[in-house]
């Protein structure tokens, strides 16, 4: 069976819901699907993280998964310092060819409408694209990505919720949101088992040509 980890970092339970609603997508695909988390760098437990249950991943198991859907809150229009820190731990992976060719997809939240959702959620596909993942966002065959009656989350990158409102209150994920989230995990496994099993690795031969005129 097709095995999809969900691998997430939560300061505050937004992207904790919108992991769960991508899991549900993943089960509905009828895909194996692993929830498992990033912990917080600072010595210090956020107000409302509510994922002390889900166990932590570690660089060495990505490996072992069909898909991996990343999530993560925006910081200052880029992923969170968790987020990249764990990213900052592949490069084993990097150097052993071993993420080439599976699926990798990104959602994040912000904290307000317009608060670079886009930009993290890019600039998280450029460094899956450097392991050799095949990214898969959130296609417009959703198509409350063009809802236009309430503020809502999403883009063609990635699912994404906003997390205040505009008081500055804490807002949950809608309706509108989590429905993007599981689309995404259901579109990520159906593209992840209908490519399974499928070498998509460099031939050793051509990588030695390669070496050679790098050399």
């Amino acid at each position: 069976m097709t095995r999809i980890l969900v691998l997430y970092y939560s300061a505050y339970g937004h992207i904790t819901e919108m992991a769960g609603a991508v899991a549900e997508g993943v089960r509905e695909a009828r895909a194996d699907v692993i929830l498992k988390r990033i912990p917080e760098l600072a010595a210090r437990k956020a107000p409302g993280e509510r994922d002390g249950e889900i166990p932590i991943a570690t660089p060495d198991e990505l490996p072992g998964y069909d898909a991996i859907v990343f999530g993560t809150p925006t910081r200052f229009g880029n992923m969170a310092a968790p987020m990249k820190d764990f990213l900052d731990q592949l490069s084993g992976l990097w150097a052993e060819d071993a993420l080439v060719g599976r699926i990798g997809s990104v959602f994040t939240s912000s904290g307000s409408q317009h608060g670079g959702q886009e930009h993290t959620l890019l600039s998280m596909q450029a460094s899956l694209m450097h392991l050799g993942m095949v990214v898969v966002g959130l296609p417009y065959t959703f198509k409350g990505q063009a809802r236009m009656d309430e503020i809502t989350g999403g883009s063609p990158y990635g699912a994404t919720t906003i997390a205040s409102d505009e008081a500055g209150g804490d807002r949950r994920p809608s309706a509108n949101e989590l429905e993007g989230a599981r689309f995404q995990g259901a579109h990520v496994a159906r593209i992840a088992t209908g490519i399974r099993g499928t070498d998509l690795t460099q031939p050793a031969q051509q990588k030695t040509q390669l070496a050679g005129l790098n050399g």
